[in-house]
């Protein structure tokens, strides 16, 4: 019998960026894949809140994070901190050479433009990238979504999330680029 998983409300949200590896427990982890390249690590994790991003070369090691503000996070070496409200974009310079770039998007629609984008992100997460849905309440309900796709390419990588609230009619969209520059 499987056990429903209550998402926090849009507004309780918040996205940050550390510049440490944060350790598994403190989320409910939900799906995951790693992803090993020549020049980096990329661990990708789905929670029931949001996502956990980890991106590590020999030099610089970054965790993105998008959770509840409520939850329990360190505060040491947190390089970015924001409330998951509207639209939002932030950059870091990192040592050698590397370089963080976000933007993020709070998007609330109307519940039948919802549902087409809510079955474009199932349809696309089905095809490539890390997809979890959630179990619905009943059978006839609309499950939340949560989805990351990764581009690669040279000297850099693109990563999209997607997390779907239906009981709020909102998607929340996050696009991260780690980048190398020579």
């Amino acid at each position: 019998m499987g056990v429903d998983i209550v998402r926090p409300r849009v507004g309780d949200l918040i996205f940050q960026l550390y510049g440490r590896p944060l350790h598994p427990e403190l989320f409910d982890i939900l799906a995951w894949r790693k992803v090993q390249r020549e020049d980096y690590e990329l661990t990708l994790r789905i929670t029931r809140t949001g996502h956990v991003i980890t991106w590590e070369n020999a030099d610089v090691l970054l965790t993105e994070v998008a959770a509840a503000a409520d939850q329990e996070l360190p505060e040491k070496r947190r390089l970015l901190s924001y409330r998951l409200r509207g639209e939002h974009s932030g950059a870091l310079l990192c040592a050698h050479g590397i370089t963080y770039h976000t933007t993020f998007q709070v998007e609330t629609l109307a519940p039948e433009i919802f549902l087409q984008v809510h079955d474009e992100i199932l349809l696309d997460g089905e095809k490539r990238g890390l997809l979890h849905n959630f179990q619905p309440h009943h059978r006839l309900s609309v499950a939340p979504l949560g989805m990351i796709a990764v581009e690669s390419r040279s000297s850099c990588l693109f990563l999209s999330t997607f997390h779907t609230f239906p009981a709020e009619y909102t998607v929340v969209k996050s696009q991260s680029l780690f980048e190398k520059i020579a």
